[in-house]
């Protein structure tokens, strides 16, 4: 999702970004107003649709702003045709709190809400043209009035118990208060689901809730799916993925020694060891652009001295967030404060589709002796 977006700047310290099927709603909205009520029309419905999103963003920050207060690192905001998606840190095994998970989900409805009010109750105090009550409720022919309703339809239509609105987030964490985070977020999605059809259904008497019912399907489907990951993730330990066949640097390596040996396996990333000590990490590619740069120099010169580390009993859910968040290559594994193993991203990918496949063997052999 984020690699098909853009940056728009910065708001309270949380990135905005705007996805690039967003460009699909500006061109369908100016051309169907533009059809519809002529040049000034078309500028009225971008104007329309400004408002609308303007009121998302203030929605998706309430969200990164309570999920911050609540000690929950928000990454980003990604604006889409359908609306808002705050990205959040995960920080390690997801464990029930449904008071945090009610509170981040319940403030970006409330922040409409409070647009609404206020907006509402300076219409009717200062604009009795506007004819608040009127319909059509959101049109680009009455902008003042789109903004209240356009509030009121966000707080309301997110607050339905249809998972992954912020409704069905509530239902999901007050299910999680009788069962597991991954029991609860699928019963909330077979409810969003539910919905979902529902929806789809209505559709026939309305594009719009056809198109919704279907993103809403999907989206509970990539959640579901995700959770699920996440749930193996930390069940598997690093020690069952991690590499104990590799090959090791030395500081007093020369850099043409070292590429020599890069060359002769498939590891793209070297521990750099000093007797039974791990003193760095240097890859295949920083070995070449040292060559390039300084000439045949020594391992020791050209390695990097940070470097994070990982027990055999972590998770590999670890592993992938510190690979993920970091930029890293490669964690070395320890036991003892001695290299055991190491787990590079490439390696993970052939561990998990290889664990996958082990699972679904070992569910078929299960069903197969029933």
């Amino acid at each position: 999702m984020k690699n098909w977006s853009v940056s728009a700047g910065r708001l309270l310290g949380v990135d905005i970004r705007i996805h690039l099927t967003f460009v699909f709603l500006l061109a369908f909205v100016w051309f169907t107003q533009s059809v519809a009520m002529g040049g000034s029309g078309a500028v009225r419905g971008m104007a329309l649709v400004g408002i609308i999103f303007g009121c998302v963003v203030l929605h998706e920050l309430g969200h990164a702003v309570v999920a911050r207060r609540n000690g929950v690192a928000v990454r980003s905001i990604i604006l889409l045709p359908i609306g808002g998606v705050t990205l959040m840190e995960e920080t390690g095994q997801r464990t029930a709190d449904p008071a945090c998970d009610i509170r981040i989900a319940v403030a970006g409805p409330l922040v409409n809400l409070a647009i609404a009010a206020i907006s509402g109750t300076f219409i009717l105090a200062f604009l009795p043209r506007v004819q608040l009550w009127g319909q059509p409720f959101v049109h680009a022919g009455n902008l003042p009035r789109a903004l209240f309703w356009s509030n009121v339809f966000l707080g309301g239509f997110n607050l339905l118990p249809a998972y992954p609105m912020d409704g069905g987030r509530i239902l999901r964490a007050l299910l999680a208060e009788r069962m597991d985070y991954v029991h609860a977020t699928r019963r909330a999605v077979t409810i969003g689901q539910a919905f979902a059809m529902l929806f789809i259904f209505l559709g026939v008497w309305n594009t719009w809730l056809m198109l919704i019912g279907f993103f809403l399907f999907v989206a509970a489907q990539l959640e579901d799916r995700s959770v699920v990951f996440q749930s193996v993730l930390e069940s598997v330990r690093m020690e069952d993925v991690m590499l104990t066949g590799f090959s090791t640097l030395s500081p007093a390596d020369t850099l043409e020694d070292a590429l020599h040996k890069a060359v002769h396996t498939l590891q793209d990333d070297f521990p750099v060891v000093r007797g039974v000590d791990m003193v760095g990490v240097i890859s295949k590619q920083g070995i070449v652009q040292a060559l390039r740069v300084g000439g045949n120099g020594y391992v020791q010169s050209a390695m990097m001295k940070a470097f994070d580390i990982a027990q055999r009993t972590d998770s590999l859910g670890s592993a992938f967030r510190k690979l993920g968040s970091k930029g890293l290559n490669m964690i070395p594994v320890v036991d003892d404060q001695r290299l055991v193993g190491i787990v590079t991203m490439q390696n993970l990918m052939h561990s998990m589709a290889l664990l996958a496949e082990t699972r679904r063997l070992r569910k078929q052999e299960e069903t197969n002796d029933r």
